[in-house]
């Protein structure tokens, strides 16, 4: 109970995987990714790069932008209840992304055959999509 005002606090709602390193609530190093949903299912978030994430001097990882654009449709089905595991991703790359850039991130369902969901996501900077990606994702009960 909140001795303040006599009520009990909400729970708040448990992490699917709270130590992930892109979302976790419960990992030091997490990038603390935290997404929105819109009514039509998309997920969006923005994120901010830094140097320790360089691949090519001033540059981010492709590592990184693969993780991020992973991470961005993995929790577009957290939205939706659904834990699933990527089976497929498939990155385009079509720009260099400066480490210290500001990016949107977003990502969408756009096919749902359970257990099988196929997803597509956009990483940009302010108007220009500098990676996307389209993945398959396998539901998992157990994770």
């Amino acid at each position: 109970m909140d001795e303040k005002n006599g009520v009990a606090p909400t729970p708040r709602p448990k992490h699917p995987h709270p130590h992930c390193l892109l979302c976790g609530d419960r990992n030091p190093w997490s990038l603390q990714l935290r997404f929105t949903a819109a009514a039509d299912g998309e997920v969006s978030t923005w994120f901010k790069g830094r140097q320790a994430l360089q691949g090519y001097s001033g540059f981010l990882h492709g590592g990184v932008i693969a993780s991020l654009l992973d991470s961005a449709m993995t929790n577009c089905l957290f939205q939706q209840g659904i834990r699933a595991v990527t089976g497929e991703l498939k990155i385009r790359y079509r720009h260099p992304i400066p480490c210290r850039a500001e990016l949107d991130l977003r990502a969408r369902v756009t096919a749902a055959k359970p257990p099988l969901f196929q997803l597509e996501a956009e990483l940009r900077q302010e108007t220009r999509v500098m990676a996307r990606a389209t993945a398959k994702f396998m539901q998992k009960e157990e994770l």
